[in-house]
């Protein structure tokens, strides 16, 4: 029997060194999201000096904390390696004495590690860079139009789709005081950089200058892929799992957390081919390195040099055939053989155990491969991901009833310049929409519906919403006429109906959200903005305008499928809604809001959509979103459904006593 030399002891030893950390420590960064939090509070007080020096330190704070996971986990990683670990019980000293001095080492830096748990929103905002936005918007105001430009164009270069930061970069790119060298990308990636100027250079035929850049492309790529996966060792959330249920042994815990982790690590191929702002990863992106050297080398005569970039883009792609002419043209020139890069081979000899071990572990988690990793894919980066085009159960058609004998048919698809359109007017009376409306300033409260931000979509408008269950509960409650609240719901009934039969479902049409929403514009914001307050998107797919896509995949509500919007009133400046192309810049059509109004429209990519500016006023509507699938009816409808029911069983009864005028005592 093998004799384990790791005690028991030593373990709970470092266990318990891992759990008391000490709270004094040696260093201390102020929390991005405070940061972040203060600068966004400072913008509506229209302190811009403070968005700029709140904002600024958000984004180096964030900038700090990532590089200092990434430093520590690595040095960590060096000094307790997996490779000494031969038996359980070393492996899982391995684990402790690595966790214990990663936490250490981040602490030294950064502070106590738990002021820096962000949530899930703001490192989404991050990601898509909204503090730029802030950013350009107190730069313009503070006069510092080189800084202004380079976050507009920061901005932009992970949101494409942006009609209004398109605008205002072009507007930039006008005044006296900017030049071209201002529009930078203050997060751009080194090794995409790198590899775009290259190209850039390649295609003018400077081979030499390029093949400085596609070399200084692939060091920076390799480094980035070893800070991808330093990132993915930390914690991982076992979204498939239900924590409450959740009753595995311990060895099942370590494999499940280190086969989440070999997901995350796989798909660092996908995150660093992608660009900022786009869905899908381009193409060869690896390899690609390899094929332009090769040939830029050839063009130099350095023979010896573009057969060794030749056989290691082979490893790639084996037998691609016009590479292996290429090859083997090259070594008749120099007359020998030469080898692939050692880096290329080692870096394709991992990625090849990794996907084994990764077939493993999902089998036993019972959980999908992560997309693209079959075959040579998982090195070559294509998606797999296939265009939408909507595919309801039935044939797609309009032109049905409108139900209701008010109702006017104002405009067809045809007349809105696309497919499962549809424009409507006197859905509600004007006695209705002010009685709405009224509901409206009473149970709207800011960031209902959007996670609690009261500006999710553009900082110069408040939101606010409310659910048709909130509305009922506030009428329940006598907080509002319990009649507002009751022609909310039923207003919302008679959208849906009018939307299935215009149509022509042969299926039910379910609620999947409802939402009465007013954006209001913020006085003091409103100069020479031309921002949109709501961006351009599809709701049931990802628009992706520079591939002409849209990827039905989540974070998508993919399961809706029509979606109509009902208008409260019309007194107010901007706010018209638009529909667009693909490409989330060639309007459609355009449609300007008035009390009654209804739009309702198929909810895939081929009705791309979005909302101009609300510039002066409020604007209301009731927002409805549709689903043919009962899997995913809105489940606060299904319970003001209930409500209703009760109310209405419940004046029934009310009105059967009073009918009979019973004296209590004649039933004694």
């Amino acid at each position: 029997m093998d004799v384990v030399h790791v005690s028991i002891g030593s373990i709970l030893s470092i266990v318990l060194q891992a759990l008391l950390l000490s709270s004094s420590s040696h260093g201390s960064l102020e929390p991005y999201d405070l940061l972040y939090n203060n600068a966004v509070e400072a913008f509506y007080r229209s302190d811009y000096r403070d968005v700029v020096r709140h904002m600024e330190g958000a984004l180096s704070s964030y900038a700090e904390v990532r590089q200092t996971k990434v430093r520590c986990r690595l040095r960590c990683q060096n000094q307790h390696p997996f490779d000494s670990a031969s038996m359980d019980l070393q492996f899982f000293d391995v684990v402790l004495r690595r966790s214990n001095c990663q936490n250490e080492c981040i602490e030294e830096t950064v502070g106590t590690q738990s002021m820096h748990r962000v949530s899930e929103d703001v490192i989404q905002d991050f990601h898509r860079r909204i503090p730029y936005n802030y950013l350009q918007l107190a730069y313009q105001k503070l006069k510092q139009l080189d800084k202004a430009a380079a976050a507009a164009h920061t901005y932009f270069q992970a949101n494409p789709e942006s009609v209004e930061m398109d605008q205002n970069l072009e507007q930039y790119k006008a005044l006296e005081g900017t030049n071209l060298d201002h529009f930078v990308d203050r997060e751009a990636r080194p090794h995409q950089r790198s590899f775009s100027a290259g190209v850039k250079l390649y295609d003018k035929a400077n081979y030499e200058e390029a093949i400085s850049l596609f070399e200084e492309a692939l060091q920076e790529y390799y480094r980035a892929d070893v800070e991808c996966r330093a990132l993915c060792q930390g914690p991982q959330r076992f979204e498939e799992q239900d924590h409450v249920l959740y009753r595995y042994s311990l060895y099942q815990l370590v494999s499940d957390h280190f086969t989440q982790v070999l997901h995350c690590e796989h798909e660092c191929v996908r995150d660093l081919s992608t660009r900022p702002g786009r869905l899908s990863p381009m193409e060869n992106y690896l390899p690609l390195h390899y094929d332009y050297l090769q040939f830029a080398y050839y063009q130099l005569n350095m023979v010896e040099e573009a057969l060794e970039c030749a056989q290691s883009y082979l490893l790639f792609h084996e037998g691609d055939e016009f590479m292996t002419e290429n090859v083997e043209y090259y070594r008749e020139a120099i007359g020998h053989d030469l080898k692939p890069r050692e880096k290329a081979e080692w870096y394709l000899r991992r990625h090849r155990q990794e996907l084994e071990l990764l077939m493993i572990g999902s089998e036993n988690m019972h959980v999908e491969i992560p997309s693209g990793t079959d075959g040579w894919m998982e090195y070559v980066p294509i998606s797999e991901k296939k265009n939408f085009t909507l595919a309801p159960p039935q044939e797609l058609r309009e032109g049905g009833p409108l139900v209701y004998d008010s109702v006017q048919l104002i405009q067809n698809s045809q007349a809105l310049n696309g497919t499962q359109r549809v424009l409507l007017d006197d859905v509600m009376s004007v006695e209705e929409c002010a009685e709405l409306k009224n509901l409206a300033h009473t149970v709207t409260m800011a960031g209902d519906g959007y996670r609690g931000k009261m500006s999710p979509h553009t900082p110069n408008e408040r939101f606010e919403g409310a659910t048709v269950l909130k509305a009922l509960q506030y009428g329940y409650e006598g907080r509002v006429p319990l009649k507002s609240a009751r022609l909310f719901y039923d207003v919302s009934e008679r959208a849906r109906r009018i939307i299935e039969s215009y149509f022509l479902l042969n299926s039910t049409l379910h609620f999947s959200y409802t939402h009465l929403v007013c954006r209001t514009a913020i006085t003091g914001q409103q100069d020479h903005r031309n921002d949109l307050s709501h961006p351009i998107h599809a709701d049931n797919c990802l628009l992706d305008p520079e591939a002409n896509e849209c990827w039905k995949e989540p974070p998508a509500y993919t399961y809706r499928d029509y979606s109509a919007l009902l208008y409260l009133n019309g007194d107010f400046e901007g706010g018209e809604f638009i529909f667009t192309e693909m490409d989330a810049k060639t309007v459609t059509a355009q449609v300007k809001p008035k009390c009654g109004r209804m739009v309702g429209f198929s909810s895939g990519g081929e009705n791309p959509h979005g909302v101009r500016a609300v510039t002066r006023g409020q604007r209301c509507a009731v927002a409805l979103w549709f689903t043919l699938d009962p899997l995913f009816r809105e489940l606060e409808r299904l319970q003001a459904d209930e409500v209703v029911q009760a109310l209405d069983n419940q004046s029934s009864q009310s009105k059967w006593d009073t009918s009979l005028n019973i004296n209590p005592k004649d039933e004694l």
